[in-house]
C-alpha cells in the first residue's frame, strides 16, 4: 500500500449512514476547492447500467463503454483490463486530491468507522479508524475537518524533486547561461549556484535540456527535453514523465539572484486543493513560470498544453486547480533573469558585493 496517496476509507455495517454521510460531506470538500473520488464497495457485483440498456449490452460482450452526456460522463471497464482496487486507486489520485473509500471495512490505510445505533464501539478485527463517529455526534462536521486536515498531511509526504531548465537559444547572451561562471573567480558556474539551491529544499535535483554539464556535475540527472515540445515545457514534461508521483519545484538557470528563501516562500504557499504555484511579481505582471512549484496531478495540465497548437507555459495559471501569487517585494528580485553579458556581469558584481562581510 502507498501511504502518499490521499485514500481515506468511511466504513462501517450496512445501515449505519455512509452514503447519507458522504453525501453531506463531499458538497462542503468541493466548496472548498477539493476534487474529490468515490469508490463504493458492492459485494453483490454491480448491477444493469440503468442509464442505457444498449451500454449494458455492449459491456456484456467485453467492450469498454463510456456514455457520456451533458455535465457527465460514466465509463464501465471490461473484465480483461486491471480492475484491481489498487489500479483504480492509481488512477483516481492522479486527478483527484482525495479518495474516498466508502464500505472497504478490511482497508489497511485510515479509516472513520460510522457506529449504528446499538454499537459502542468498532469491531475488533478491523485495525484502528479515526474518527469513531456515534450516531448523535456531528458526523458531517467531524469528518469534514478529518479530510481536510489527511489531505494537507497527505500533500506534505509527497516527494519534492527540483527541475534546472538549462538548453535555451542564448542569442542575446551567446553562450550558455548555464556555463557561465560565478563571481570571484571559484570555477563554478550559475549551475552550481541553482543546483545547491534547490538542493536545500528538494529531495532530488534534476537537469533538464539539452546542453554540457561540468565533470563535477554529471553523476547528477539529466533529462533529455521531451519530443516533439519546444521551449522550457520539454523539459518539464520530460521531469514529470520521469518521476510521475513527485511535485516539482522548476527553477530556469539564469536567475543569478535565487536564493534559498525565494523557494521556501514559493513552497510555504502550497494548500490543499491546489496543483500548481506560479507567482507574479505584482498585482498586474504576468506569472513567472520559471521559478514555480508544479504538483504531480499538474502533468495532465502540462500534457494538454504540449499538444496545443500555440503551447504557453503561464496558461498553467488560468486551470482553477493552479494558482498566481503575488511574491513579497523582499524576494521578488529571485525572479530577475538576464539576458545579456553585460546583465549578467551587472548581476555578478552585485552578488560578489552581497557576500563580502
Amino acid at each position: 500500500m502507498n501511504e502518499d496517496r490521499p485514500v481515506f476509507g468511511v466504513c462501517g455495517y450496512s445501515g449505519s449512514g455512509k452514503t447519507t454521510l458522504l453525501e453531506r460531506v463531499v458538497p462542503r470538500l468541493v466548496q472548498r476547492g477539493l476534487s474529490v473520488a468515490v469508490i463504493k464497495h458492492d459485494a453483490h457485483g454491480i448491477g444493469r447500467d440503468p442509464s442505457s440498456k444498449d451500454s449494458d449490452r455492449l459491456f456484456r460482450v467485453g467492450a469498454d463503454v463510456v456514455v457520456h452526456g451533458p455535465g457527465e460522463t460514466l465509463a464501465r471497464t471490461s473484465h480483461l483490463r486491471d480492475t484491481s482496487l489498487e489500479a483504480a486507486l492509481d488512477r483516481l489520485v492522479q486527478r483527484n486530491d482525495l479518495v474516498l473509500l466508502e464500505g472497504f471495512k478490511r482497508w489497511p490505510g485510515r479509516k472513520a468507522w460510522l457506529l449504528k445505533n446499538d454499537e459502542t464501539a468498532p469491531p475488533a478485527d478491523i485495525g484502528p479508524c479515526d474518527p469513531i463517529l456515534g450516531w448523535e455526534a456531528d458526523r458531517a462536521g467531524i469528518l469534514e475537518e478529518a479530510l481536510v486536515r489527511f489531505v494537507e498531511e497527505q500533500a506534505e509526504r509527497g516527494p519534492l524533486f527540483g527541475c534546472i531548465l538549462i538548453g535555451g537559444a542564448s542569442r542575446r547572451m551567446g553562450r550558455a547561461k548555464h556555463l557561465l561562471p560565478l563571481a570571484g573567480g571559484t570555477g563554478e558556474t550559475w549551475l552550481h549556484r541553482t543546483v545547491r539551491v534547490l538542493q536545500t529544499c528538494c529531495q532530488q535535483v534534476a537537469i533538464a535540456g539539452r546542453g554540457e554539464i561540468p565533470n563535477d556535475l554529471r553523476h547528477m540527472h539529466h533529462l533529455p527535453d521531451a519530443p516533439g515540445v519546444n521551449g522550457p515545457l520539454a523539459g518539464i514534461l520530460s521531469a514529470m514523465r520521469w518521476a510521475p508521483r513527485a511535485s516539482w519545484l522548476v527553477a530556469a538557470c539564469d536567475l543569478p539572484f535565487l536564493s534559498p528563501e525565494a523557494v521556501s516562500w514559493v513552497l510555504e504557499q502550497r494548500s490543499a486543493g491546489v496543483w500548481a504555484l506560479l507567482p507574479r511579481v505584482s498585482e498586474s505582471a504576468p506569472v513567472e513560470p520559471l521559478l514555480a512549484w508544479y504538483g504531480f496531478r499538474c502533468r495532465e495540465i502540462i500534457e494538454a498544453l504540449a499538444a496545443a497548437a500555440r503551447p504557453a507555459l503561464r496558461d498553467v495559471a488560468k486551470h482553477p486547480k493552479c494558482r498566481a501569487i503575488v511574491v513579497p517585494s523582499l524576494l521578488a528580485r529571485a525572479w530577475q533573469d538576464v539576458d545579456t553579458p553585460e546583465s549578467a556581469a551587472w548581476c555578478n558584481g552585485e552578488n560578489l558585493r552581497n557576500t563580502r562581510p
